[in-house]
């Protein structure tokens, strides 16, 4: 995988790929080579079906992340080796479609109150009460909070386009209060290291606890 990182790493990056993609795909790519034993320009579409396969049946991973798998081998094998892609012989898995789980504000609110850690609920109530995604909150730094105009700027959301939510009242008191404990620098919710943000897993993770805890 070292002899092909260069080239693959500015493939992705002149195409604005996001650092959790390009991530997934040099761990794909390193996974594929690591279970062959082999060098990538030596494998071809058999030891491909059985990486895929091998994600499926043995390690048991979900639909989107085989998907994932799928795209990194694609995206190396055209745009870095320039192989043919024979799309009959490799078909993109199939993505299994689930519906997202819906919370009533008062499921929400449930969920919140079980929270102790004032810094973990104000990242959630935030990503909640402004419509956000995981990883936009987690990449919020204090000068995107509005409290004159009331809004959340959210830089380079999705579609990789700057937009405004809406910062209601009580949002604002519950960051003004998080502010007040924690002080914070720059990002909104910074992580062990005060000029990172903190990780989406933790955010996950703290919604987890309190989902369990409130016995939802």
């Amino acid at each position: 995988m070292a002899k092909f990182y260069p080239q693959m790493l500015m493939e992705m990056e002149l195409r604005n790929f996001s650092p959790r993609t390009i991530y997934a795909y040099v761990w794909h790519l390193s996974a594929f080579a690591k279970m062959f034993g082999k060098p990538l320009d030596e494998l071809g579409e058999n030891e491909i079906r059985q990486y895929l396969h091998h994600l499926k049946t043995v390690k048991k991973v979900s639909s989107s992340n085989i998907n994932v798998g799928y795209c990194a081998l694609r995206f190396f094998y055209e745009k870095v080796l320039y192989r043919v892609w024979n799309i009959e012989r490799l078909p993109r898995p199939k993505i299994e479609k689930r519906l997202p789980e819906v919370l009533s504000r008062e499921d929400v609110q449930t969920i919140l109150d079980a929270v102790a850690n004032l810094k973990h609920q104000a990242m959630l109530m935030t990503t909640y009460a402004a419509g956000l995604r995981v990883s936009e909150t987690v990449h919020l730094k204090i000068s995107d909070i509005d409290s004159k105009r009331m809004v959340i700027r959210v830089e380079q959301g999705k579609g990789k386009k700057d937009r405004y939510t809406m910062l209601s009242q009580t949002l604002l008191e519950k960051l003004r209060a998080y502010y007040q404990a924690y002080r914070p620098t720059l990002w909104l919710f910074p992580g062990s290291r005060s000029d990172q943000p903190i990780g989406v897993e933790s955010v996950q993770k703290a919604f987890q606890c309190a989902k369990k805890k409130s016995a939802f």
